[in-house]
């Protein structure tokens, strides 16, 4: 069972429900793999036949239009799952934003398991209603927000998704991380240019909201400012 002894998301996952006789299941039917930044993990439209948790990184969930025209529709990060189980084909194409590893399972082998194992069907229902809320979220973010609050929303969000990813299952958000990717692919997420996401960011820095050390580094300094320029619900 050393592979999910050693998992750093272990209890953040949807396996983190399992026994350890369980685990050591998971284990024979689930195998890592490592994603290198660009690299594609699934094509939208194509038939369904894995399904991953994320270890370390992030990827992101994109739409295509006829066009050819892209949208991000979401991000995964360390502990999200992705792929979906009990449908015929791929809603999204999933891409490594970064260099990405997952653990990843056939879906078939992975339905079964699940149906076997209540606790995991269970927790694979939680996650697609959190991810439902998620796009909800992501429909505001996209269809009404500024640019300064879709910034803000981001920042928040990436400080709290950056907290230790460790089998803790209890952390808080992070004022201080580095961000995973530049400026061009914040501004890819949030439909913005790279000149607004600069500017804004510039911006927050000048208010004493953020400071910015490096090219990728963020500092929260005034997060209850953060949040009131994000419009957060409370």
């Amino acid at each position: 069972m050393s592979v999910c002894e050693d998992c750093v998301v272990r209890n953040k996952a949807i396996c983190g429900s399992l026994d350890d006789g369980e685990l050591q299941i998971m284990n024979r039917i689930g195998h890592k793999q490592v994603l290198k930044a660009g690299q594609t993990f699934m094509w939208e439209g194509d038939e369904s036949t894995v399904v991953a948790n994320v270890i370390d990184g992030v990827l992101k969930l994109t739409n295509s239009l006829d066009d050819g025209r892209e949208q991000i529709v979401g991000l995964a990060f360390p502990a999200d799952f992705i792929g979906r189980p009990y449908q015929d084909n791929v809603k999204h194409t999933v891409t490594a934003l970064t260099d990405t590893q997952i653990c990843s399972f056939s879906r078939n082998g992975f339905e079964q398991f699940a149906h076997d194992h209540p606790n995991l069907e269970h927790k694979v229902l939680e996650r697609t209603l959190d991810e439902l809320d998620q796009a909800r979220d992501w429909m505001l973010l996209l269809g009404r927000k500024t640019a300064a609050e879709k910034l803000a929303t981001f920042l928040i969000n990436m400080s709290e998704r950056s907290a230790d990813s460790s089998c803790a299952t209890n952390f808080m958000p992070q004022n201080q991380f580095s961000l995973p990717f530049g400026r061009q692919q914040i501004a890819d997420i949030l439909g913005l240019t790279i000149e607004t996401v600069s500017r804004q960011l510039t911006d927050l820095s000048k208010k004493s909201v953020v400071d910015l050390p490096g090219k990728r580094d963020i500092v929260i300094r005034d997060r209850d400012a953060l949040v009131a320029l994000a419009n957060l619900q409370p």
